[in-house]
């Protein structure tokens, strides 16, 4: 008798990346247009202590903070882990430590990445200086990384302004966390029915709740699901929203807005999935509509979800799913 061969195991590579887009108070626009002139400024509590990076409020009493001070772009390594296989968008592209340094004058500790030829070159009470890019903006990259210095500590604190001719007033931050995800029996085997056209959910075996898609587990009763479900294909939309953004991402990058999200309780699950409502004017969708999936050719999940011309859903049918 021949065993019983393994299950294939799923596993895709996703991207999770935005813009973050802020503007500056005066303690952090003072900090990053120093960096900009190759000047480290921090911020003094009431306490005396001086922290690197400034921040706004004092994290022992909440108090506002104003009072800047320059510190010197030389410091001492307090800890430090290796990096070994840098990521793209790092500050290096070869291997380096990533270090927490607290900079002459300063009281607390700036991490940023130390250039080091190796693990064996670094340690807790290295003395190391800033190495400043050649181009500067007005970011924390203006420190290039930190690199091994040989002086001794110097240098205090002094008093500053903050002020500098075209002050930076607003950054924008990418974001971006790439990350392999392998989902487990529960998820797999929905996905395994969405490539079939169809939507399975699993039941708890204690509340009997239909989860949608399903988590392997009931999260209100803390006890396993195994019971698969099949629910749909139509549902209910009980709640919604007008999209009026058009987004970058390549999915919904043809889509002319504005355009709907909902939240669809399909028959016979026990909450609401999301989903893209077309086939309808945008401002004729509400609550209690009833729709059906359309699936594009080769799609795993439908591509959007469409009225099915049946009488609206009374709210009490759909009400615990809102």
């Amino acid at each position: 008798m021949s065993p019983t061969p393994a299950p294939e195991v799923l596993r895709a590579p996703l991207v999770l990346e935005f813009p973050f887009t802020r503007s500056l108070g005066p303690v952090q626009s003072a900090f990053l247009t120093g960096l900009r002139e190759r000047t480290v400024l921090g911020v003094r509590t009431a306490a005396g202590r001086v922290l690197v990076p400034p921040v706004e409020y004092d994290p022992d009493t909440a108090d506002e903070l104003r009072d800047l001070v320059e510190v010197a772009a030389t410091g001492t390594v307090t800890t430090w882990a290796w990096n070994h296989e840098p990521r793209p968008g790092q500050p290096l592209a070869t291997p380096f430590a990533w270090a927490m340094v607290r900079l002459d004058g300063a009281d607390s500790a700036l991490l940023h990445a130390l250039d080091a030829p190796g693990p064996d070159a670094v340690h807790t009470g290295m003395r190391v200086r800033v190495r400043w890019a050649a181009e500067r903006t007005g970011a924390i990259t203006d420190i290039a990384c930190f690199e091994a210095y040989e002086g001794d500590e110097s240098g205090r604190a002094r008093e500053h302004s903050g002020t500098f001719e075209d002050p930076v007033t607003g950054i924008v931050a990418p974001a971006r966390l790439d990350y392999t995800y392998t989902p487990g029996r529960a998820q797999a085997r929905h996905l395994a029915a969405l490539a079939e056209q169809r939507t399975t959910g699993e039941r708890c075996p204690s509340c009997r709740k239909v989860y949608v898609p399903p988590r392997g587990a009931c999260p209100t009763c803390g006890v396993a699901t195994a019971e698969q479900v099949e629910v749909g294909p139509r549902g209910t939309v009980t709640t919604y929203c007008i999209v009026n953004i058009k987004s970058r991402h390549p999915a919904t990058l043809d889509i002319e807005v504005p355009y709907v999200y909902a939240h669809i309780a399909l028959d016979g699950a026990g909450l609401a999935l999301h989903g893209r409502i077309a086939g309808i004017p945008y401002d004729q969708v509400r609550m209690g509509l009833r729709v059906e999936p359309v699936w594009a050719e080769g799609g795993r999940h439908p591509d959007h979800y469409r009225p099915t011309g049946e009488p609206d859903a009374d709210y009490d049918t759909y009400k615990e799913l809102l």
